[in-house]
């Protein structure tokens, strides 16, 4: 789970929200007037004030973070806007309580965790002054330490060198990160690590070094135990793997920092380390928990030492051995699984019942953390922090979000939730859709049922029962026969495909909001950074082509929304295909906006795109591809120079690529700059680029490794995946594309091509979206000219999608990424899986960009009557 997605998630809503739009009321800070010859501006979480007329900041430096508990923020934000206001010095601050709250949560980003103020000297002079000045005034507050700075003195002081003004440049992943110049003037990412650094261009003032000294001498060495692995990080801490130095048995450190890692109760990791160690020794002696060994403090932080449980926990122990991963499942393995996960269940059922014999309720059940034993059959439940006496548990105040217990639950039922919600999670790890809607409780049951027939049927009635029902009942009973039928509410049922398309269509209209400025159709949380709401991936761009492209009615209002807000692109807008400007352009050019496409073009050129990365999300792949449309449609010489230019430039820096993992697929490896040089060997006829091509399918292929059942997927080193975006499915769309032109080399990757089809295969998938998840893997098993696609391939997989349908606004949408919010954007949700759909049951196939159909011979299937 990317626990970034938490803070996004406002309760009551459908969609991923900005946290700050729900963010009064406001520190008292926030709500004086702004003071006279000062503007003030507000930033997401942050609003800015600096001194109007007075001599620019530089774009980057030393600057100052100012730390504060829950209860002193307050009070230090009075002082630190008296301080800096009669002194003229630029500052900005954390508007709201809440807002401040999230940035402290247990699952906040821990590189932003206890900035509450930002100041910005004018210089390393400036620098020290404010650091002795301020210092004198609420020095030795407490407050969370700022993990990405030098603390200064005893805090809540904290200084590092890095960015003031707004830059913004791709990271490895081409993501939009803040930037800066490095010493040769690129932009370069400005690293905001957990751990304070000095970028190598940068000198150390000299009074910061003995605040440095300081750091550097508080280290884990006074402890009597040796660090040899780092299991987990949180706000909250760290979780690590380590050797007792007196003896040499292996333990484990959990870490705590003192106001950090808040949850929903205002409990900071170190009164929830103080807790799991109460909870642990009321369970000593059962046999289903870690035995405590010890208990440390260094440098303000709480260790607590645990006894280190061998295995493995038990999502990753699913994601090993389950049998739908591969394209064509074994029955007898999935009996055999079946068998496997039904035991498991009953292990963890019977620990659980173990902890409330002891009037304990362990409050936080889920994979993650249940240790499984090496031979996969005896269970310790760890990580106690949420544990709590039975007679005292109230509401749940933290929890995995797809094992969050209804509000009604208290005690021990917010366990036999978590033990309902795991009896389906052991089959089909879907669970995040619970936070949508309970009600998928039942469809969820009956595909278990469909794919693993020796389950049996009372133990998923049961399951849905307690998922889904209300009130004070402890016990209901399951439903009369079992299983009901397939849950509907809300849903069309069209037998036809433009009453599918409507469907779909209707949803994602219905999700509209023309009268915000940020975005149009609510997505994935990339939207909210700058520019997203417009671009392809994840903005009005691209869910306005994937209407076009599906023959839906045309949005004339969300057309104006698009054009209004091309003609005053947000600071900060990336210039890419899929992130920004480019995109914009080729998607008004396909709405039949094609002067106003030509006037991005404009913009783009004159802005920095040279400096861009090779790829196509958002780099020159995508630039070129674009300009290259809009040379041929347009008429205009030009463009294309430019469009040969980014190709030049584009495989230069694929030649010099360094890094022992650089990244790979569609989106942000060199398949993507492949693209490039087809589309333009498809323009000019030059051998050269199809042999550019050539080489850089290749250095993508040697990144596809296996996968379970004869896949091949991307290496990402942390896991290996096959996606249409990122993974190998994205690199056999295009080396389908290259091969159409060079049949003779269809030996080379025959193996190839036959391991990303059966990836694409997979009988099992979390996500729907097109680029990283079932819609991709439809779009290419239709169009693909590989071999090994069996006939009904795509019923299937139009079937595994309908899995993941929503009702919404009288139609059908899927949920995004994480499955906590529906999706409306191209990338990740419901325009995404329209797009899909369209490519494979439309009259007129929909194309992806740059991608259109092969014509291929699969033939299309009809739409499945319950999508």
């Amino acid at each position: 789970m990317d626990q970034q997605y938490a803070a996004h998630c406002v309760p009551d809503t459908c969609f991923y929200e900005r946290p700050d739009r729900h963010a009064a009321p406001l520190f008292a800070a926030a709500r004086r007037p702004v003071p006279a010859g000062w503007r003030a501006a507000r930033h997401g979480d942050w609003l800015a004030l600096a001194p109007r007329g007075g001599p620019p900041l530089p774009a980057q430096g030393w600057k100052i973070h100012v730390s504060a508990t829950t209860a002193g923020a307050e009070a230090t934000l009075g002082d630190v806007w008296e301080y800096c206001v009669p002194r003229g010095i630029p500052f900005k601050f954390v508007a709201a309580p809440r807002l401040w709250r999230l940035r402290n949560a247990k699952y906040a980003p821990r590189d932003g965790s206890g900035k509450l103020v930002t100041l910005y000297p004018a210089d390393e002079a400036a620098c020290h002054a404010v650091l002795d000045g301020l210092h004198a005034v609420v020095g030795g507050r407490p407050g969370p330490y700022v993990l990405s700075d030098l603390r200064w003195e005893e805090g809540p002081l904290y200084v590092r060198y890095g960015a003031f003004a707004g830059r913004w440049c791709a990271d490895e992943r081409g993501r939009p990160v803040p930037a800066v110049a490095d010493g040769r003037g690129r932009l370069v990412p400005d690293r905001r690590d957990p751990a304070f650094r000095v970028p190598e261009w940068v000198t150390l003032p000299a009074f910061l070094a003995p605040q440095l000294a300081a750091r550097n001498a508080v280290t884990l060495d006074r402890l009597p135990y040796r660090v040899t692995a780092v299991l987990h990080y949180s706000n909250g801490g760290g979780v690590y793997r380590a050797t007792d130095t007196r003896d040499g048995r292996t333990v484990v450190l959990k870490e705590a920092r003192p106001y950090a890692g808040l949850t929903a109760d205002g409990a900071d990791a170190v009164a929830r380390l103080e807790r799991e160690m109460t909870a642990l020794e009321k369970a000593a002696g059962l046999g289903v928990a870690p035995a405590v060994h010890d208990w440390r403090v260094v440098g303000g932080h709480r260790f607590l030492v645990l006894e280190h449980i061998e295995g493995a926990t038990l999502n990753s122990r699913f994601a090993r051995r389950h049998p739908l991963l591969g394209p064509d499942p074994d029955p007898a393995g999935v009996a055999a699984y079946t068998r496997w996960a039904l035991r498991v269940h009953g292990a963890v059922e019977r620990a659980v019942t173990a902890l409330h014999g002891r009037d304990l309720c362990f409050n936080d059940l889920h994979p993650s953390n249940i240790m499984l034993s090496p031979d996969g059959e005896s269970v310790t439940l760890v990580d106690f922090e949420a544990a709590a006496p039975a007679s005292l548990s109230g509401r749940q105040i933290a929890a995995h979000p797809g094992f969050l217990a209804p509000p009604d639950r208290t005690g021990t039922d917010i366990d036999r939730y978590a033990l309902a919600v795991l009896r389906l999670t052991l089959f089909l790890p879907l669970s995040p859709l619970f936070a949508l809607d309970r009600g998928m409780a039942r469809p969820l049951a009956e595909a278990v049922a469909d794919r693993f027939p020796e389950v049996p049927r009372g133990f998923l009635g049961e399951a849905v029962a307690e998922i889904t029902r209300t009130g004070p009942v402890r016990r209901p009973a399951p439903p009369p026969g079992g299983l009901t039928a397939r849950w509907s509410a809300d849903m069309p049922a069209p037998d036809d495909w433009p009453g599918g398309r409507d469907a779909m269509a209707r949803a994602v209209l219905a999700s509209a909001t023309p009268e915000r400025e940020d975005r149009l159709f609510p997505g994935d949380i990339a939207q909210f950074t700058p520019g997203g709401g417009l671009g392809l991936a994840h903005g009005a761009a691209g869910v306005l082509y994937a209407l076009a492209e599906a023959g839906a009615p045309r949005y004339e209002e969300g057309e104006r929304w698009l054009l209004e807000r091309a003609r005053r692109l947000p600071s900060g807008t990336p210039l890419g295909l899929y992130d920004g400007v480019a995109g914009v352009a080729f998607a008004l050019e396909r709405l039949g906006h094609r002067q106003q496409a030509l006037d991005l073009a404009g913009t783009l050129l004159y802005a920095d795109w040279r400096r861009l990365p090779p790829d196509l999300h958002g780099g020159l792949a995508g630039v070129g591809l674009v300009l290259d449309h809009l040379a041929e449609v347009a008429g205009e010489p030009r463009l294309h120079d430019r469009a040969v230019e980014a190709a030049r430039l584009a495989a230069g820096r694929l030649r010099s690529a360094g890094g022992p993992r650089p990244p790979a697929g569609l989106l942000h490896g060199a398949t993507g700059p492949a693209l490039l040089f087809l589309r333009l060997y498809e323009r000019d006829g030059n051998p050269g680029l199809l042999e550019l091509a050539g080489d850089a399918l290749r250095r993508d292929v040697a990144r596809c490794v296996p996968m379970t059942g004869g896949a091949l997927g991307v290496d990402e080193g942390w896991r290996t995946v096959p996606y249409l975006g990122t993974g190998s499915v994205g690199v056999g769309a295009v080396l389908d594309d290259y091969l159409a032109h060079v049949p003779s080399r269809a030996a080379e990757f025959a193996g190839v091509r036959e391991g990303i089809v059966r990836a694409a295969r997979s009988r099992f998938t979390t996500q729907p979206g097109l680029f990283q998840g079932r819609a991709g893997f439809l779009w290419h098993l239709h169009r693909t000219t590989a071999p090994g696609v069996p006939d009904g391939e795509p019923d299937r997989q139009l079937a595994e999608l309908s899995l993941l349908r929503l009702g919404y606004g009288g139609g059908v949408a899927f949920p995004g990424q994480q499955l906590l919010r529906l999706s409306m954007d191209l990338a990740t949700g419901t325009a995404g899986c329209l797009l899909a759909l369209a490519s494979v049951l439309s009259g007129r196939p929909a194309a992806l960009p740059f991608l259109p159909p092969r014509g291929n011979p699969h033939d299309a299937a009809p739409l499945p009557a319950e999508l």
